[in-house]
């Protein structure tokens, strides 16, 4: 196991190097001068190059690259050209509604995947199995950002139940911060409810028909009996990659979400960076999401290997 676990870390490492690489490349490479954008278009040369040596966009990109990633790794994310303000503190004032938010719209996705896609599995071929199917082809089909207009329009329009967008602060109270992401997290988790409960439903249709299954059920056990206590577990491997790629996504590509409920939110932080051409802010918070992307993939590789550790043996 330890082979196993070294093996996914120099893995992880390399990925984050080259992650780090292409950020930086796209990300400078893009059009525009963040200081004469900052100065405006009246701006004297003067002027902007000196607000350029502040802001040190006079460097080489070598060295800008090398002292972005120094100071990364010592929690060091620089300095937003637009805000005056350490992008370290940025983040970490976005993830306490980024983080929740994923979190609570991934807790969501589970509690209506793994129900229904067990419940779409033991009844194959019958009602409940294509109203499942249906429902989750609906699913796929409507982007999250229409589910989130249609339950403004419910719940915060005609019912006034929630609000229609803002965030009170978590000063303001655990469940009053939560009411106001329950909408958001909704609408983030019913397309991903969807893709969770037609690959529980297949993985385990796929289980069903294996050997020890049917051994199983001849040795006495009910259906339903050797479904929880064989099938089940034995199905988790490919879900377990979705619910890992489901929170990378919901952590990462929350934007229009944000957009829509204005949330302010990592997504929206990226929103505003990019139109403000605040490069440091955009890489940082960018190679910061693909680091949680990363690090969740090596979580489920550890998962992996726990459920079945016949997978420690092939890597």
């Amino acid at each position: 196991m330890l082979g196993y676990i070294v093996k996914r870390l120099i893995s992880l490492a390399i990925s984050l190097f080259v992650a780090s690489m292409v950020i930086f490349g796209v990300v400078e490479v893009a059009p525009g001068d963040p200081a004469s954008f900052m100065l405006g278009i009246n701006a004297q040369p003067d002027t902007v190059a000196a607000l350029r040596s502040e802001l040190g966009l006079d460097q080489s990109k070598l060295d800008r690259y090398l002292s972005w990633v120094s100071g990364m790794l010592t929690g060091d994310f620089g300095t937003s050209y637009t805000y005056r303000t350490p992008v370290a503190q940025m983040i970490a004032d976005r993830m306490w509604v980024s983080l929740p938010l994923a979190l609570y719209a991934l807790t969501l996705s589970t509690l209506i995947a793994f129900p229904a896609g067990i419940f779409a599995a033991a009844r194959r071929g019958g009602p409940g199995d294509l109203a499942v199917t249906g429902a989750t082809q609906l699913g796929v089909a409507v982007p999250n950002f229409w589910f989130a207009m249609m339950l403004v329009l419910i719940f915060a329009i005609q019912l006034r139940w929630f609000s229609a967008g803002g965030f009170p602060g978590w000063d303001g109270g655990f469940w009053a911060g939560m009411k106001a992401l329950t909408l958001p997290a909704i609408a983030l988790a019913l397309p991903q409810a969807a893709i969770l409960t037609r690959v529980m439903r297949s993985s385990l249709l796929d289980i069903l028909g294996e050997d020890f299954m049917r051994t199983a059920r001849a040795k006495g056990l009910s259906s339903r009996q050797a479904l929880w206590r064989h099938g089940l577990r034995n199905a988790l491997i490919p879900v377990l990659t979705i619910v890992g790629l489901q929170f990378a996504f919901l952590l990462a590509g929350a934007i229009i979400i944000e957009q829509v409920f204005f949330l302010p939110g990592l997504g929206r932080l990226i929103f505003q960076a990019i139109t403000q051409r605040d490069l440091i802010v955009v890489e940082s918070v960018v190679m910061l999401l693909v680091f949680a992307v990363i690090m969740v993939n090596f979580l489920v590789d550890l998962t992996y290997a726990a459920v079945d550790p016949r997978l420690r043996t092939r890597v």
